[in-house]
């Protein structure tokens, strides 16, 4: 996979670092982290595996964390603990003395790649013959940096999974309708909340380049939805809830809204990685909750949250497979590179992509 908007070298980890122990490598890791000391700040997604992110100084999800990386203004290095799409935020947000690393290469993000820039271009020409100047685009942060500066280009913004039904709440003020990529899930389930009927959202395939699911007149299209998914909470399903339901009527769920839109109605609740996380920590002590996200999330919150039943929905394990490459070799590694001088793994967004890209990320900070 070539990544278009970045510059970037790797070589494979040295076997050196395969072959240690796991004492050898927390001792390594702790003693990288102590002599860099204030140049250094290692940001930790809310998916990645525990024993990476007990190293880490802030975790959160994606664009909380580029934020706070921009903001430690005497670390030199930013090492990003999470997948691709999310360090480039992170340079698109940092100093120009910023170095932002991704320990592996390979932690990529499915959903991200769905959409690739020149399939949105060539999307967005045919969309604009059939609906002319009524459409903006709205770019889940779950995107390349290519696809959010597009956004930015194009009078368009990001969204969080946390914000999204009042960025789109913004955008229906611009324009008459919506080009949501990536995950159409996320775009669908927020449309729908606001009153939105199905029958005013469409698909786009860029694999057949044409609508899909189309329920109605296209002119009163509202929401044209990117054919585009995360792998993991499309593992999360309907009956998995009736069979939770079943077995435990006192259990409550709660799933992201990347899952599926039958899945988000049948659910008791659903929201952002931050809002599952609050809701569950301040739930009452003896309340039962099912969660539909990212394995690693829940383990831990049934971990910090001994006086409360916390599962997973699905009864098979939902990692997500690409953050679990960052692994302590991988973060040594990264470390160690710098204290050599050669860091390895800069993830460097060009300053045409940066620029606009920073454009739509601005454009949704400053919506209220």
């Amino acid at each position: 996979m070539e990544w278009e908007t970045t510059t970037l070298v790797q070589d494979l980890l040295p076997e050196t670092y395969r072959n240690l122990s796991s004492e050898e490598l927390d001792e390594r890791i702790s003693l990288a982290k102590q002599k860099l000391g204030k140049d250094l700040v290692i940001l930790g997604h809310h998916y990645q595996r525990d024993d990476v992110i007990q190293y880490a100084d802030f975790r959160g999800d994606s664009l909380k964390l580029a934020r706070i990386g921009a903001e430690q203004k005497e670390a030199k290095y930013i090492v990003f603990c999470g997948v691709h799409f999310m360090a480039e935020t992170a340079d698109t947000l940092a100093a120009d003395h910023q170095i932002v690393i991704l320990p592996d290469l390979k932690a990529g993000c499915s959903m991200a790649d769905m959409a690739e820039i020149d399939e949105v271009e060539e999307a967005w020409d045919i969309i604009q013959n059939e609906f002319g100047d009524t459409v903006i685009p709205v770019t889940y942060v779950n995107s390349s940096a290519a696809i959010k500066a597009f956004v930015g280009r194009h009078g368009g913004t990001t969204c969080t999974s946390s914000n999204a039904r009042g960025v789109l709440e913004w955008a229906f003020k611009q324009k008459k309708r919506i080009l949501f990529l990536p995950d159409q899930h996320l775009g669908r389930n927020t449309a729908y909340q606001m009153g939105i009927p199905l029958e005013r959202m469409v698909v786009w395939s860029p694999q057949a380049g044409d609508f899909e699911e189309v329920r109605g007149p296209l002119e009163e299209v509202k929401m044209i939805l990117w054919k585009g998914h995360c792998s993991v909470h499309q593992k999360f399903t309907v009956e998995q809830i009736q069979r939770i339901r079943e077995r435990d009527p006192e259990m409550k769920v709660i799933v992201h809204p990347e899952c599926s839109f039958e899945v988000v109605q049948l659910a008791d609740d659903s929201g952002s990685t931050e809002y599952i996380i609050k809701t569950v920590e301040s739930a009452p002590a003896g309340s039962k909750w099912a969660i539909g996200t990212e394995v690693n999330l829940v383990q831990r919150l049934a971990n910090e949250n001994p006086d409360k039943k916390i599962v997973l929905l699905s009864t098979t394990m939902c990692p997500c497979l690409t953050m679990n490459r960052i692994d302590r070799p991988h973060l040594l590694w990264a470390l160690e590179s710098i204290l050599d001088g050669e860091p390895i793994n800069q993830i460097k967004v060009d300053d045409e992509t940066a620029y606009w890209s920073k454009v739509a990320l601005d454009r949704m900070l400053a919506i209220k």
